[in-house]
């Protein structure tokens, strides 16, 4: 069967091409000699062994893919965001017919019907009550505890997870985070001497900036071993240690307040949906009076059904991880005893950062491969790709949201915002 400006051989990827349906956005090659698609697609998908069929099969969505992509059984060739549109047709592949024809003739060209290999070890496992302190904790550490050259390879020198705020598409990644600290400490009114809280502090770039542009003292704490370790290197780099303290502890564990501000960047999404009533509340028990809290935090689209549990992120990326509306969390934090007084939802600022990540893992590959290992290398291209297509389409979306604890009544805030500088002079 060929079609024009497309090749199909009979074989493996015949029959694969058969089951995802007719014109393929991307090219198969399999172990047998066979290829099917357009000749001109800007990626290939290679099938290396029958274990990638058997692992498909034995979980067939795009779980069963991910596993034989992590485990070496399939390469991508190209265009890694072309190759993920074949992920809104794995859903609707196996019903009918043509399907069971096609399933069957997948099953005899792999050598019938076995038992599905091993689950890659790059699969989480914690272990627990869901949320508890050692569960997260655990849960924590297989995202994060990750080799640092690992983390500095794919963010950049500022070595900063989350969305950057961006001028304009070419601002630069080092620029755009830079701009997002900025902002968050003109929206929290950050002066020299005050007291700030960095929850879920990473490798310390937010307490960085601020002790360094603002003046202020800071505690940063965070759950990863590796994150602290980096943190209070960099601290002491910048000559800092006497401004910022990092910590390794869970955010149900600061003492040492009231603070006049907290910044939590990229943490609450690891909190839970159950617990995000307790989180708010311990956020407005860590505030003095009138102190501002700015939530950066990752939340699902209106519409969007919650992230399935046992799927890729959850299994290989963020376990535990729950997304929330919007509405649902300025709910949790006004019901805390916080006044939210601005919200705004920077989605194509994040796929901005995302793709600029995805260059530096593809540009450093090797590297990356070294460092990591080629599963978890591999895990983070999918990752990183999928979600820069997720929030293009706004099926998810991020929020700066900023709240007050009023000091009887006073919010303390300025009338019209007064922090809408995405840069430094």
């Amino acid at each position: 069967m060929r079609r024009r400006g497309s090749e199909t051989d009979q074989g493996l990827a015949g029959s694969i091409a058969g089951l995802l349906g007719d014109d393929l956005p991307v090219r198969l090659r399999a172990y047998d000699g066979s290829s099917a698609g357009p000749q001109s697609a800007p990626a290939t998908l290679v099938v290396l062994a029958p274990s990638a069929v058997h692992r498909v099969l034995s979980a067939p969505n795009e779980l069963g893919l991910v596993r034989a992509y992590v485990a070496g059984d399939i390469e991508v060739e190209g265009d890694i965001y072309a190759l993920l549109a074949l992920r809104e047709r794995l859903r609707p592949t196996l019903g009918g017919p043509r399907a069971l024809l096609e399933v069957a003739r997948l099953v005899r060209a792999a050598g019938g019907v076995r038992r599905p290999p091993p689950r890659p070890p790059e699969e989480a496992h914690v272990r627990g009550r869901r949320h508890s302190r050692s569960r997260d904790a655990e849960a924590i550490s297989h995202h994060y505890d990750v080799p640092g050259d690992f983390y500095r390879l794919l963010l950049g020198p500022t070595m900063t997870y989350s969305c950057g705020v961006w001028e304009s598409p070419d601002a630069g990644l080092d620029s755009a985070q830079e701009a997002k600290y900025e902002l968050i400490c003109r929206k929290l009114g950050l002066r020299a001497g005050m007291r700030l809280l960095d929850v879920g502090c990473g490798w310390g770039g937010m307490a960085i900036h601020a002790a360094r542009h603002h003046g202020v003292r800071a505690v940063g704490v965070t759950l990863s071993q590796q994150q602290a370790i980096t943190a209070r290197r960099r601290v002491a780099a910048a000559g800092l240690s006497e401004q910022v303290e990092i910590r390794m502890a869970d955010y149900r564990d600061v003492t040492a307040g009231p603070y006049d501000a907290i910044s939590s960047i990229g943490m609450f999404e690891h909190v839970g949906t159950a617990q995000l009533g307790g989180y708010f509340s311990r956020m407005r028990q860590l505030l003095v009076p009138g102190g501002r809290l700015l939530n950066h935090g990752i939340s699902r689209a209106a519409g969007q059904r919650p992230m399935p549990v046992g799927g890729f992120i959850q299994r290989y990326v963020f376990p535990d991880g729950e997304l929330q509306e919007i509405g649902q969390v300025i709910s949790a934090v006004q019901s805390a005893g916080l006044e939210v007084r601005h919200t705004e939802n920077l989605r194509e600022h994040y796929a901005l950062t995302l793709r600029a990540w995805v260059r530096n893992l593809e540009d450093n590959y090797d590297e990356a491969v070294r460092l990591a290992g080629p599963g978890r290398a591999k895990v983070w291209r999918l990752y990183l790709a999928g979600s820069a297509l997720g929030f293009e389409r706004g099926e998810i979306e991020i929020h700066q949201t900023l709240a007050v604890r009023p000091d009887h009544g006073s919010s303390g805030m300025p009338l019209r915002p007064d922090w809408d500088v995405a840069t430094r002079s």
